[in-house]
């Protein structure tokens, strides 16, 4: 499959079963998924799947990747910590598309606890969608990873 059309994804047990439901989303829209877990509401640590989402996107083995906790706060603190992953922790829509736009977000984050299914859909379709428009934005794409 085109690497372009695979996606990581992982969530906690709180995020858990919107995880579930974007996964059936992205196989309709025709993406490969890699779901790494969390795979039930029992409780676990949000850093361990954070950790596998963000390591596969920032080792190249996946290009984009999506991670769900409780409020997506942990997991962008998580995520952030990877050279070259630049994840954005997105409740609406103009976030999302900025993310993509202006930021190169190359994991989408999201709060279980604070967007509904139908919100959690039109933020992944919005991000996916969305293109880096490179430019001015470029040099500082690159400066993220400068920590002078």
């Amino acid at each position: 499959m085109d690497k372009g059309k695979q996606i990581i994804i992982g969530s906690d047990h709180a995020a858990f079963e919107l995880k579930e439901k974007i996964k059936e989303l992205l196989t309709g829209l025709g993406y490969e998924v890699e779901d790494v877990g969390t795979h039930s509401t029992a409780s676990v640590n949000y850093p361990d799947f954070g950790k596998k989402v963000a390591g596969a996107v920032s080792n190249g083995i996946f290009d984009r990747g999506i991670l769900l906790c409780g409020t997506g706060i942990g997991m962008s603190m998580q995520a952030n910590r990877f050279k070259g992953v630049r994840a954005a922790l997105c409740s609406d829509i103009f976030s999302a598309r900025l993310s993509r736009q202006h930021n190169d977000a190359n994991i989408l984050v999201m709060g279980g606890r604070m967007v509904g299914d139908i919100l959690a859909f039109e933020l992944v379709r919005e991000w996916l969608a969305t293109p880096f428009e490179g430019g001015r934005h470029l040099d500082r794409i690159r400066s993220l990873d400068d920590i002078g």
